[in-house]
């Protein structure tokens, strides 16, 4: 069975759909998307996947891979050296003063060498959190020495992207509303919004406001990356956005129409399975958490903009059909 069968296998066992639901217009239907562009609404049904997609063309495209490792290799090599040096000398002094805090704060952590809120752990518990704050402080280092050439290796990725999708600068036109009753926005972003998508505020938010959550195993990662979910996505999808040269307003409300709120979601994929309507969160989540790897994340920082472009790709191809559904619709 081929995947697009299977696509169709799956939206036949909901049979009962509304006629219209507010706000959302019955062309984005599923069954009256066009054959040519079913396996596109296939794959923007599952934005992460977009993530993953990126991380494969990474490691497999030599186009992709070798210039980017041409432009930060020497960057790479300095960082490892003083990294190495930093660990050697501090690795030590900080799993002490760790062990140290644990042993005297058992009752305002709920964490022990043993457990954690009780439940017995398979590793000590010192050396996991001195590892992830080393991690951390490494990965600061290669950010340092690596930060002009890999914003330009990003940059270059994404433009190889939709370039191999055989594309040029034109493919992206004006933006098209898809919805009959847009919701309402507020283009301004509000202060807390502006300092958490900022450098300094994530810097802020990450480093001291979220950083006892490192004692924790695993639960620092994923928490952080829940918080920068929504400001991840309308990163990667700032080129994107300029390419159709979209104003604040359009922006705000892309993001808006795009919002993972759970219970109108489930409440839309009951009531048509395969809609097309996008989860930038569930995309920026998985993109913030592998972003969020201590060391590794610095090349995902760098694969997430190839999935980013392919998830664009995708998204103008539905613009260009929406677009011309209202001008047959006009007539």
């Amino acid at each position: 069975m081929t995947s697009l069968e299977a696509f169709e296998k799956q939206d036949s066992l909901f049979e009962a759909r509304p006629s219209n639901i507010e706000g959302i217009p019955p062309s984005l239907r599923p069954d009256d998307i066009p054959d040519n562009l079913k396996r596109a609404a296939l794959r923007l049904e599952l934005p992460p996947s977009y993530a993953l997609v990126g991380v494969y063309r990474l490691f497999t495209d030599r186009n992709l891979w070798k210039p980017t490792w041409d432009k930060c290799k020497h960057g790479v090599a300095r960082g490892v050296l003083v990294g190495a040096v930093w660990a050697v000398l501090t690795f030590g002094i900080q799993e002490r003063f760790i062990r140290t805090f644990l042993r005297n704060s058992p009752r305002i952590t709920g964490l022990s060498n043993a457990t954690v809120f009780g439940y017995p752990i398979p590793f000590d518990l010192s050396t996991y959190a001195a590892l992830i704050y080393m991690g951390d402080q490494l990965t600061t280092i290669l950010r340092f020495f690596l930060s002009k050439n890999i914003r330009i290796a990003r940059e270059r990725v994404w433009q190889h992207t939709v370039a191999s999708r055989g594309k040029g600068p034109d493919f992206f036109q004006p933006y098209v509303e898809e919805w009959d009753v847009p919701p309402v926005v507020d283009s301004k972003e509000g202060w807390l919004e502006k300092l958490v998508g900022g450098w300094m505020g994530m810097f802020v938010l990450k480093r001291v406001v979220l950083a006892p959550l490192a004692l924790y195993p695993f639960v620092g990662t994923v928490v952080s990356a829940w918080f920068r979910a929504l400001g991840t996505s309308r990163q990667l999808h700032r080129r994107y956005f300029e390419a159709k040269k979209m104003t604040q307003h359009e922006i705000a409300v892309f993001m808006e129409e795009r919002k993972w709120d759970y219970r109108s979601m489930s409440l839309l994929r009951k009531s048509f399975n395969h809609s097309v309507f996008m989860l930038p969160q569930a995309f920026g989540f998985l993109a913030a958490l592998l972003e969020g790897l201590p060391i590794i994340g610095i090349v995902f920082t760098i694969s997430n903009r190839i999935g980013a472009a392919m998830w664009a790709f995708d998204l103008e191809k539905h613009q260009h059909w929406v677009r011309q559904e209202k001008l047959q619709k006009a007539k």
